[in-house]
Order: C-alpha cells, then structure tokens, then sequence
C-alpha cells in the first residue's frame, strides 16, 4: 500500500493542517509508505521541514506556473504525479484550496472524493459527518484507482516521528502548459485586522451559555489572560453578540486543535465537540454531572463556574509568582 499526502505550506512553514492529514495517514500505511508532496514554484524549504518526519520519501512538485496557486496548475501536476507513482491513497487536509482543486483532480482521476473525513478504521472505512455532526456517514471506496480523502482540521492529532536518517527528497517536474491555465488569480484574501486564528492557538479557554450574560465574560476573560490562552466560545455566545462570530468553536465555527481547551460552561452539544474533540487536553467546568462535554473531557470539574473560575485564576496567579 503506497500513500501520498499532499501537504500545504502557509506562511513559509507547512500548515499544521497537513501535519494533521499526514497523521491521518498512519491510519493507512506505516510511515515507511507514505511519501509527503510539496508543491509549487519554489519548494526547497517546505521540502525540507517535511523531510524531518520519517516518510518514506518526499516529493518536490514544482515548476513556475504552479505560482500563484491555480486549480488547473495543481490538477494538471498533481495528476501528472499520481500516474508516475500509482498510490492507493491520496490524502489532504480539508482546506479551502484542497476544497477548490481536489474534486476536479480526482474526478480527472475517474474517482470521487472523500471529504472532510474525522475517523478512518480497518478496512480502510473514512467516517465523515452529515446534517452539522447529528449523523456519521462510513464510507468506503470501491474502484480500481486510488482513494482520494481530505481530513478535517482537528479531527487527527498531529503526531508524526521525526527521521532517524535523512529523509530522500525527489524533483518531479510536470508538463504544464501555459494555456492549461485557465484561471487567474486575484488578490489574496485578507481577513479583517480583528480576525483570530484560533486554529493556531495552543491555549483556549472556550465559554459557553452557562456564563449567562455578557456582563460576566470578564470573569472568564481573566483566566484567559493569566493562562496566556485565547478566549473562544460556543455558538449561543456568538449568535447573542456578546463575542464576534471569528470566536466561535464547531461545525459552524472554527475546528481547533490546541494543547489545552478549557471549556467554561458549555454543555457539550454534537456541534461544538466536532470542532474541538482533537484537542490534547480538554478541561471541563460545568455544574452538571451528565452534561456530554464530560465525554470527551481529560478532566472534570463538577461546579458553579462562578466559584470554580476565580479560585482557578487565582491559582494560576499565585504559581506564577
């Protein structure tokens, strides 16, 4: 079993994302079989962060017309790659770009994608989640070419071994034509200068509708601050205006992955746990016993968040000092 995973480079380092979606992979192949792709213009430096892991090898795609990023470009490479190496599974992260060219290439490939995918079994079955996480979905793929998956942000904790030697990179140069490029690129996208990538945090202390009132999220605020963590919140929270809707958590939300999520007064609906379940660490304060965020919660505390919050800020305070 040979398997490919397509990695994404952002802000000159590969998206931990992809450092996600590889992890999903082990999930398929050992990690002797899994060869990472980096593709574009310029791919020397993503190359080579990737070549710290133990793939099996890594594969350079490059050539000028892959900058800027186009869908025709990276179908017409990508493609080109797929028939040189003959995996049985292409795997990427769930990222808009992956949204934008990965149909395309694996129907130019014959098959169908499997897409945003939170769990792969024996078999290999992919599990993907329907009507905003109410129902899970188990798929398979029946054909004769590979298996194109994409993985969900958060879903897969990335957890990769570093090379005890050094990983072998290749060059794989396409043959691309200027006339396959049929799009043109406008300006990137730029959020506002508010905007929180939550998806990079390492510390969340997230709210929930158990806080009551806008009037008291300082008191959660506060032990954001003296953790050092970025202060998010479920959905109700959001809809009541009482933090901007870049601070939402789950299917509607952003999916995050931190070290730490520190859920304040969140009852743990299927839509919120979607986004945040891959967290390493997840601390639960809610004064109900059966409430389902204590499911997947590491730690519980069974309490009144106006008794538990304080006492919690003052301790990290105190150990501070």
């Amino acid at each position: 079993m040979r398997v490919l995973v397509i990695l994404e480079e952002r802000g000159g380092h590969i998206s931990r994302t992809s450092w996600e979606a590889a992890t999903a992979a082990l999930r398929l192949a050992p990690m002797q079989e899994i060869t990472a792709v980096v593709i574009g213009a310029q791919t020397e430096l993503p190359a080579a962060e990737a070549a710290a892991k133990a793939f099996g090898k890594v594969i350079r795609v490059e050539h000028p017309l892959l900058a800027p990023y186009t869908s025709d470009g990276y179908c017409a490479a990508l493609h080109q790659l797929i028939q040189q190496e003959g995996p049985t599974q292409v795997v990427f992260p769930h990222t808009y770009q992956v949204r934008d060219y990965a149909p395309a290439l694996a129907c130019r490939s014959g098959q169908a994608l499997i897409g945003d995918v939170i769990e792969i079994a024996d078999g290999p079955v992919f599990t993907r989640q329907l009507m905003q996480g109410r129902l899970n979905g188990s798929y398979r793929h029946a054909g004769n070419g590979p298996c194109f998956v994409s993985v969900q942000a958060g879903a897969f904790r990335a957890e990769l071994p570093d090379a005890a030697a050094a990983t072998p990179i290749e060059t794989f140069t396409p043959a691309i034509d200027a006339a396959q490029i049929r799009t043109r690129p406008g300006e990137p996208f730029r959020g506002s200068a508010q905007t929180v990538d939550l998806g990079s945090a390492q510390w969340i202390v997230s709210v929930g509708r158990g806080i009551r009132e806008a009037e008291n999220l300082p008191l959660v605020q506060e032990l954001a601050t003296a953790l050092g963590a970025e202060l998010a919140a479920s959905r109700p929270i959001c809809d009541n205006g009482w933090l901007p809707m870049e601070r939402q958590v789950g299917s509607s939300g952003q999916s995050v992955a931190p070290r730490l999520y520190l859920a304040v007064g969140i009852s743990g609906a299927i839509q919120h746990l979607v986004g945040m379940k891959g967290s390493q660490c997840i601390v639960a304060i809610n004064k109900d016993p059966d409430a389902p965020i204590f499911e997947v919660a590491d730690y519980g505390i069974v309490g009144d968040l106006f008794e538990v919050v304080p006492a919690l800020t003052e301790a990290v305070k105190a150990a501070k000092q």
